[in-house]
């Protein structure tokens, strides 16, 4: 398309050309220019290094415009294969796409942990501000605040039923909330020492599981909010302890490098699993639907493949490990984050591991191929915890920017 330009603008353009021509001393060319554009007199003031600053700003508006196309061509594609109707994928290979849902801004600090509830489409976050909050994912509404600890929230959890809600904060108690009616504090647990980094309930829901800095992990009933055991083996701060979907063994990591797996009948260590070179700030038991996928990985061969239990982790030294339980070895390593991976989740398929890192992105790793097939600038700060629904196409992810996002799966 050819540009027609004005009278004014033709008139604007020599001056500018001859503006130029004067400026960098081509005198015989300014004359002759002079005369077959009909120019009288000296060029105006106004003039003076116009042609360069049209020029470059000419370059710079066309790499703006090349980012730009670049970032809508992105977008197109994400909406052509992101869309279930157009890839007939199964929802089982459905994964987190950008953009998030919902933004869910209220907190006023750090968001430590982000849950889905069992049954409701209920989120809960738990922050540095001392409160968890309830949310509605489906809508992004804010639902109600939890107050109670005097501390930031470190970790929370719910019962299976879903009628239940443990915490813990860094004022050093455990707190169990009401989730049915009332919604209020029912019972505060005092024994750890030291901030306490993460809570979780067997699966049968009567006990309750915690882990401290002050190295140990600790049992406690329910029903009557004792602690009945603690278990020492660990040489420092502990920063998560998650129970096997069995409900037979606890797994736990820390500051010390190591994972630990625990019988919770008698209370020992099964096993020591030690690759990482800092500290495992999460881990993740794999479901059994992982368990072809993980063989893949490791490469099992004719000889017969990996029993587990398997076990995710997630640690500073940028990997995730997935292992082998049973025979307490490393499978195989996932590379590519570019800071401290902060939270692990097994997609519900089995198929793919989504993780939250420092470095401010989502990652969702394919299992069987051992490779990140996607990445989620998820938030402008780290990104702290990230959880999976269990029927529903979801993630949640939640940020030291002090918001929480959905994501819709496709």
């Amino acid at each position: 398309m050819k540009m027609v330009l004005s009278q004014r603008q033709r008139e604007e353009l020599n001056k500018a050309i001859a503006d130029y021509l004067s400026a960098n001393g081509y005198q015989d060319a300014l004359e002759a220019f002079k005369k077959e554009a009909d120019m009288p007199g000296e060029v105006e003031r106004k003039y003076g290094g116009l042609l360069e600053k049209k020029w470059t700003s000419v370059i710079r508006l066309q790499k703006k415009v090349m980012e730009l196309e670049s970032k809508l061509s992105e977008a197109e594609k994400e909406f052509i294969e992101g869309a279930p109707t157009r890839c007939k994928r199964s929802s089982s290979d459905w994964i987190p796409r950008p953009p998030e849902k919902f933004c869910l801004t209220g907190h006023r600090a750090t968001i430590n942990r982000v849950v889905f509830h069992p049954v409701f489409s209920l989120i809960v976050t738990a922050s540095e501000d001392a409160t968890i909050k309830v949310w509605d994912f489906e809508t992004g509404e804010f639902e109600r605040t939890l107050k109670g600890h005097t501390d930031s929230v470190q970790d929370s959890a719910f019962d299976s039923s879903g009628k239940l809600l443990v915490s813990c904060s860094s004022d050093m108690s455990i707190k169990l909330w009401d989730f049915q009616q009332s919604f209020s504090c029912i019972k505060t647990m005092h024994g750890h020492d030291h901030n306490v980094s993460s809570v979780t309930f067997v699966p049968q829901g009567d006990f309750i599981v915690s882990s401290s800095r002050d190295k140990t992990i600790k049992i406690w009933e329910v029903a009557t909010g004792y602690c009945i055991k603690t278990l020492v083996g660990h040489r420092e701060w502990v920063r998560m302890a998650r129970i096997s979907l069995c409900g037979e063994l606890i797994a736990s990591c820390s500051n010390d490098q190591t994972i630990r797996v625990w019988h919770i009948s008698s209370k020992e260590t099964k096993v020591e699993l030690r690759d990482h070179d800092h500290v495992v700030e999460c881990i993740a038991w794999a479901s059994d639907s992982a368990k072809s996928s993980i063989n893949a990985a490791a490469g099992a061969d004719n000889k017969g493949s990996h029993e587990g239990p398997f076990l995710a982790s997630g640690s500073r030294d940028k990997t995730i490990r997935v292992w082998d339980v049973g025979s307490g070895v490393c499978l195989f390593v996932l590379i590519g984050h570019d800071n401290w991976i902060r939270g692990i989740i097994f997609h519900p398929s089995g198929k793919f591991i989504v993780s939250a890192s420092d470095d401010k992105t989502l990652r969702v790793w394919d299992i069987r191929n051992r490779r990140n097939i996607k990445t989620l600038e998820a938030h402008s700060h780290f990104c702290t915890s990230v959880d999976f629904h269990r029927n529903h196409p979801y993630v949640v992810t939640g940020s030291v920017d002090q918001t929480a996002k959905i994501w819709e799966c496709r």
